[in-house]
């Protein structure tokens, strides 16, 4: 049994059967966030259905994204639930060096090792303070799962080192729009 299984609100929430009585809205647990492009592109989102973007010669794909001298690679930034055995993931990318970024990608063909690097986060994470370039490591991650980015100082180590509440992971949820706790009340 889990600490936060105590709590009348995660229980609600990992409910699917349970229906908000204001709304009817059914929630089936922790969901992650994800941004489809680092806050530095400036052409907007992947066009609905496309796998790539180019603009002369920044490109944007799922998974990787080239601006001007900068490389970018799609990972997961993990929060472990303080009182569960769930972690949330924010889907964040990082600016990695060129070097990076290509043994990253030759790797990715089974082409050489990528065994991480220094990276900087490069998305404002709702819940965080983090307007200014975050250092990180990007490290690989399991077989067939996108790399993983740890910070290397400041609060979001912290989250990441210590896990976030319950409430922490609702503010989040909150700070990106949807607010769910009036939903999760009895």
């Amino acid at each position: 049994m889990n600490l936060l299984d105590l709590d009348a609100r995660w229980r609600r929430f990992h409910d699917e059967d349970r229906a908000c009585p204001c709304c009817g809205r059914h929630f089936n647990g922790v969901f992650d966030l994800g941004f489809d492009h680092p806050d530095a592109w400036p052409f907007g989102p992947l066009p609905e259905g496309e796998a790539e973007v180019q603009f002369g010669e920044d490109k944007l794909g799922t998974d990787l994204c080239r601006l001007g001298e900068v490389r970018f690679i799609r990972c997961i930034l993990p929060l472990p639930i303080q009182g569960s055995d769930e972690v949330f993931n924010f889907g964040t990318w990082a600016a990695v060096a060129p070097g990076d970024f290509y043994a990253y990608i030759d790797a990715c063909f089974g082409e050489g090792r990528f065994d991480g690097c220094a990276a900087l986060l490069m998305n404002a994470l709702p819940g965080f303070d983090t307007e200014g370039d975050t250092p990180c490591t990007l490290l690989p991650g399991p077989e067939g799962e996108r790399p993983r980015l740890m910070a290397q100082e400041g609060p979001l180590m912290a989250a990441q080192e210590d896990g976030i509440s319950f409430d922490h992971l609702l503010d989040i949820y909150a700070a990106s729009g949807s607010d769910i706790r009036p939903h999760l009340a009895a």
